[in-house]
């Protein structure tokens, strides 16, 4: 009898333990966690970027913290982020922010978004020291802002609202000595080199299936800068996905010094 108590003694003690140390992702998993709006979450692209790289044979676990039109200082308010970044253990960090907010004059985008992408950053560093940030770069809506802005050009056309938010972005990585997904650079190419490709849903500003599974393929590639294919298409037909991939894949690797890669 005192060796069976001893031994109910022991799991007691031992048992809690295990527990503690259960997650939810295997071991071997790299940890993504995508914080953003229904850019992001949009025909499921966090979900696309599993499938690129169960495809490749690497394991990935993603969690997400998505709300329709939510701003970084929004999201600085969920008290479910802070305590998933104060958890830790993460291996990427995707943030992107509201789609117009970024490509705002300098100043606006200096007090209203700058200031919000940094504190994400630092309380990310501040739970998982090893883990690599990524600024998500946005694209432009396609005819410019949809509500017109007389007292800022820029913003009522495609191409200065792309150019506003480039800038933006890698200042943002810059500034956080992060990376930055060029998502909106690759986003020009195809738009300059394939107007028949439709990125934008009807609303003109949402991407299509063809735009997330391209916003897919350039995160993936930030994430693991290397050439690859994927059988994943997410739908699309064999020549439109190589196509998308090997845009992806180029501006990526074309451009690492830009991108803030060491």
């Amino acid at each position: 009898m005192k060796r069976f108590m001893w031994l109910l003694m022991a799991l007691a003690v031992i048992l809690p333990i295990y527990a503690a140390k259960k997650t939810d992702a295997p071991a071997d998993s790299v940890r993504i966690l995508f914080i953003g709006n229904s850019f992001t979450y949009h025909n499921k692209m966090p979900q696309m970027v599993d499938s690129i790289a169960t495809s490749q044979k690497r394991a990935v676990s993603i969690t997400t913290v998505v709300k329709g039109g939510q701003r970084l200082s929004g999201h600085l308010q969920n008290e479910r982020l802070h305590q998933l970044l104060k958890k830790g253990g993460w291996d990427f960090v995707v943030i992107q922010e509201q789609s117009t907010d970024p490509a705002l004059p300098t100043a606006q985008v200096v007090e209203k978004v700058y200031p919000s992408a940094h504190a994400l950053d630092s309380l990310i560093m501040a739970g998982s020291p090893d883990a690599k940030v990524i600024f998500f770069m946005t694209w432009g809506h396609k005819y410019g802002y949809r509500e017109p802005m007389p007292e800022y050009p820029p913003m009522n056309s495609y191409e200065g609202m792309q150019h506003r938010l480039i800038t933006s972005y890698l200042e943002m990585a810059y500034d956080n000595d992060a990376l930055c997904a060029p998502v909106g650079m690759a986003w020009k190419r195809v738009r300059e080199e394939r107007p028949d490709v439709v990125l934008y849903n009807n609303d003109c500003y949402h991407p299509s299936r063809i735009g997330s599974y391209l916003a897919a393929n350039v995160i993936y590639t930030t994430m693991f800068p290397k050439r690859y294919q994927t059988k994943f298409r997410a739908g699309l037909s064999g020549a439109d996905a190589e196509y998308l991939q090997r845009i992806a894949q180029s501006t990526v690797l074309d451009n690492l010094t830009l991108l803030n890669f060491r």
